[in-house]
């Protein structure tokens, strides 16, 4: 998983929106949804993520919010601290999961589950997928000919992570965590998400210290998060009762040391990397100074409020 890190690089910062679905597995615990990015991406490339991306502003226009029940406006953007708009974040989410994982989160007029268990409406939703992902239709106009509504009441906002400054592309990104729906299957597009698997939090947390499943530390945290609840009932509850969540804003510090990443909140977490003049790879467990890495990758969205120097901070974004 290459990072391309510039110090003096200057980019917008674009608002997005992720969602860590998870279900109950056979033998207890829960697992949760993950895709792997496509190798060849210019964008962390290989690394296992959420199903998400950015919010477009098609995501917040009247008529989706109209079709989107258990949450308005209104409440969306209180939670998410926004004067308006923050709806759009939790479509968004619907939205990137139908597009890179091939889920819905919706029901039917009647309040029934989308079921994809017939052959012919799971080949009537993957058109309905392509056509979304192609921008060749909105997602109202699928919910609007299938006669559905887009669930947002199960759907729990939980951190909200913002790319440092220095790096290609940055995200102030909003992490939601909702029960998977029943009756489907995770599929990935085989262009952005070359792979989909469901994963326990500690197996996945498990190979990525063996190097065989490379995140970047904002999933890390996130999965930490979820790796002692036994059921998607307990997790859900357990996460709703955690309090106010506060923006984690990491960022690049470049000194006479090197180029290193800094965590907000945890001073123990500057020592975690020092280079020459370039970080071109998240450094694995031979640059990491004991337990004060992990401290430091310990932060899960829920800490202090972190101040920032960054004026760009203050928009929504992955």
């Amino acid at each position: 998983m290459k990072l391309d890190i510039d110090p003096t690089r200057q980019v917008p910062v674009r608002p997005a929106a992720t969602v860590m679905l998870i279900r109950d597995r056979p033998r207890g615990g829960v697992e949760v949804c993950m895709l792997q990015r496509n190798l060849a991406s210019d964008f962390v490339g290989g690394a296992y993520v959420f199903p998400g991306g950015g919010v477009d502003p098609a995501d917040g226009e009247p008529d989706v919010a109209a079709l989107c029940v258990g949450r308005d406006d209104a409440e969306a953007s209180r939670e998410l601290g926004l004067p308006r708009n923050g709806l759009a974040f939790w479509v968004a989410a619907v939205r990137e999961t139908l597009e890179e994982a091939g889920l819905l989160l919706a029901v039917r007029a009647d309040g029934e589950p989308v079921d994809f268990a017939d052959p012919a409406v799971a080949l009537r939703f993957a058109e309905h997928r392509r056509a979304v992902d192609q921008r060749d239709r909105r997602l109202v106009e699928i919910c609007a000919e299938e006669d559905l509504r887009l669930t947002m009441g199960p759907m729990q906002y939980v951190s909200r992570w913002i790319t440092p400054p220095g790096s290609p592309r940055r995200y102030d990104t909003r992490f939601f965590l909702a029960p998977a729906p029943v009756g489907q299957r995770a599929v990935q597009d085989d262009h952005e998400v070359i792979s989909a698997e469901w994963i326990a939090p500690d197996e996945a947390l498990d190979r990525h210290e063996a190097f065989a499943f490379p995140m970047l530390p904002p999933t890390v945290a996130n999965l930490r998060m979820l790796r002692d609840f036994d059921t998607c009932d307990a997790a859900l509850a357990g996460v709703a009762a955690l309090g106010p969540v506060h923006t984690v804003a990491p960022r690049i510090v470049s000194d006479d040391d090197g180029i290193r990443i800094v965590m907000p909140g945890d001073p123990a977490y500057e020592r975690a990397y020092s280079g020459d003049d370039s970080l071109t790879f998240w450094p694995g467990l031979e640059d990491r100074v004991g337990a004060d890495w992990e401290r430091g990758l310990s932060v899960d969205g829920r800490g202090a409020p972190q101040s920032t120097t960054d004026s760009t901070d203050s928009t929504e974004v992955r």
